[in-house]
């Protein structure tokens, strides 16, 4: 009987089987046949256009929108890019290129400024990362994909174009930009406060490593092995190449995760790690992110929060914690594909999130308090003596372009906190280390006194 029933249950599970094998095979007939039917329709859809539209229309055109139209309702970092688009995103990379100098995304349909670059026309007229574009020469921007606005954008060398903004508590403004061959220094580094090193990365272009390496090498040959610590801006650094990220990070880490990418392969995953050496050698760092810090620049401060390298400060990053994948096409075009996201190395994903900052600082204006009391010196006092010191400078009063570059930078808040706060992790590093010194001189002295003994 038992037999019989395990014979019995056998075939069910046989045929059971059997069914669903067939079943799976009708649904993968039917999907194919539904595709078919609806690659008929698209087809259709096109024929029609050409014919019936009020006005005529290429193929190309057609079908180049319809696979950007594809890609970009996946997500707003995938699309395609046509020979001309491709060529540009590569002149992007290597840090030379035409345009206003600002990097854009798509936000409910309306463009969105991810961040201005230093030094280029967009920045030099005050465009703000979180700024909305909504024209472009007087025709709003609403239907247009991402790449038609980069188009409306770009444009010969000594051009201009005017948009309107919209910016958060004020009323929307016109802007007229002068289009510029964009030559993007990626890096700037000075001393400041006489012992402390300040690297502004404002992307993430090719051999940034070398040229941050670079600073470090000279700064520390400037102050004579004397420096305090170091400040890396990476505020409105919209991102760029992910080895450079990666590369960036590996300068001040020893060893562990820096990031990782995850696909919906799980065997595609891939894991980027630290290689040892330090060339900051401990010495305490301070992040600068703000709202307009993206993608690499994320990449780079969650690996030095992560591991505890780096002290992050300012205000939350913007979250774009997507990878994408430049796929070359045969018509010298390509595809530009989200295929996986980033994570840090405690396995955060920075996408939608951005980084947080470990301490919030948001910019503010510094202004001088100025007293209306009676506020009275020596010098005002009747009959004091005068300093046989003192010289009269005929320039005192006057501004030079330099002291109004010092003026502007005194005024960068978020810096001045970053300063203090190197300054101030150097310190207390140093009495730290002073006081485990002591402590190993009074061991090795009590040592010494209970060997006398």
């Amino acid at each position: 009987m038992l037999k019989k029933l395990l014979i019995t249950i056998a075939v069910s599970i046989s045929i059971a089987a059997t069914c669903a094998t067939a079943k799976e095979k009708k649904e993968a007939k039917d999907e194919q046949i539904s595709t078919y039917e609806l690659l008929n329709i698209f087809g259709e859809v096109m024929e029609r256009t050409k014919a019936q539209y009020v006005e005529e229309e290429s193929d190309k055109k057609l079908i180049e929108a319809a696979l950007n139209g594809m890609l970009t309702s996946l997500d707003p970092h995938s699309s395609y890019l046509n020979e001309e688009d491709y060529k540009y995103m590569n002149e992007q990379t290597s840090g030379k290129f035409g345009g206003l100098g600002i990097e854009i995304t798509m936000e409910n349909g309306i463009v969105k400024v991810v961040s201005p670059i230093d030094d280029t026309p967009a920045a030099k007229a005050g465009i703000q990362a979180g700024d909305f574009i909504t024209d472009i020469d007087g025709e709003t921007v609403i239907g247009l994909t991402l790449n038609e606005v980069v188009t409306k954008l770009r444009g010969n060398p000594g051009t201009k174009v005017k948009i309107t903004v919209r910016r958060s508590g004020e009323k929307p403004f016109d802007v007229d930009l002068t289009r510029d061959i964009i030559k993007i220094k990626s890096v700037k580094s000075e001393i400041k406060n006489n012992d402390i090193l300040y690297v502004r990365i404002s992307a993430f272009n090719e051999d940034v490593d070398k040229d941050v390496t670079e600073a470090m090498k000279d700064a520390q040959k400037k102050l004579n092995n004397k420096l305090s610590g170091m400040v890396l801006d990476v505020r409105n650094n919209p991102g760029g190449l992910l080895d450079q990220a990666v590369k960036v990070s590996d300068l001040f880490l020893e060893r562990g995760e820096i990031v990782s990418t995850r696909s919906r392969n799980e065997e595609d995953t891939i894991k980027y790690s630290a290689t040892p050496g330090d060339i900051a050698k401990g010495l305490p760092i301070v992040v600068m992110i703000n709202e307009g810090s993206a993608s690499a620049s994320e990449i780079t401060a969650g690996a030095l929060q992560d591991h505890h390298r780096a002290v992050i400060l300012g205000q939350k990053s913007f979250g774009k914690g997507s990878v994408q994948t430049v796929i070359p096409l045969r018509n010298k075009g390509a595809m530009r594909l989200t295929t996986a996201r980033y994570y840090t190395p405690s396995g955060r994903s920075i996408q939608a999130k951005g980084i947080e900052p470990d301490i919030e600082v948001k910019q503010a204006k510094l202004e001088e308090i100025k007293s209306y009391g009676l506020n009275l010196s020596e010098a005002d006092l009747k009959g004091a003596l005068k300093n046989e010191q003192a010289t009269e400078n005929p320039n005192t009063n006057k501004k030079s372009d330099k002291d109004d570059e010092k003026d502007k930078k005194a005024n960068d808040y978020q810096l001045i906190r970053a300063l203090d706060l190197v300054k101030a992790l150097y310190l207390y590093g140093q009495n730290d280390n002073a006081d485990i010194e002591a402590e190993k001189k009074n061991t090795e002295e009590e040592k010494a006194e209970t060997e006398a003994k």
